[in-house]
């Protein structure tokens, strides 16, 4: 079984208990913000190593770099690693596209991440509102405005919608 589908296993709980789970994901998030600090400390640094010298790098468990690996590879510059068929010995790079990043960590509604005074020496305070701002209005859903039937024609006509386009819908 590759890596990934065993951490997917254990993340989303295929026979694991509500708190087991909690559990799991609250060490994650706790070791995940230290990888992170590491790296936005050196955001130009190219990291490169298997699956498991970059788990003792950072100090964790081969799984929960495979759970980091699989959040951070869509925040990757020009390319993805192969998570889905990676094992300890794969070879994998982390290169960060900063932008694509924080407009990720913003979409996983990831507070703990995207406030890391980190951030500072990396993008701007107004450049961060931007990306922030930019990923809450991909997610809203707008409706188009409704046509009555006595409302003008949005064709320009200057008929009624009910005698013009509206006739034939």
């Amino acid at each position: 079984m590759a890596l990934l589908e065993t951490w997917r296993n254990l993340a989303y709980g295929n026979g694991s208990n509500d708190k087991d789970k909690e559990n799991l994901w609250n060490g994650y998030f706790a070791i995940e913000k230290g990888i992170y600090e590491k790296i936005l400390s050196n955001p130009t640094e190219v990291i490169t190593g298997t699956v498991k010298e970059l788990a003792e790098k950072y100090e964790t468990e081969i799984l929960i770099m495979t759970g980091f690996l699989d959040g951070i590879n869509e925040s990757l510059k020009g390319y993805e690693n192969p998570i889905e068929t990676m094992d300890e010995n794969t070879q994998v790079k982390i290169e960060i596209d900063p932008e694509k990043l924080y407009y990720n960590m913003v979409a996983a509604k990831a507070d703990w991440l995207y406030h890391l005074p980190q951030w500072d020496g990396i993008l701007s305070e107004e450049r961060r509102k931007e990306l922030y701002k930019q990923q809450k209005i991909s997610g809203t859903i707008r409706k188009e405005k409704k046509i009555f039937p006595n409302d003008p024609c949005p064709c320009g006509s200057g008929k009624k919608y009910k005698k013009c386009c509206g006739k034939n819908v």
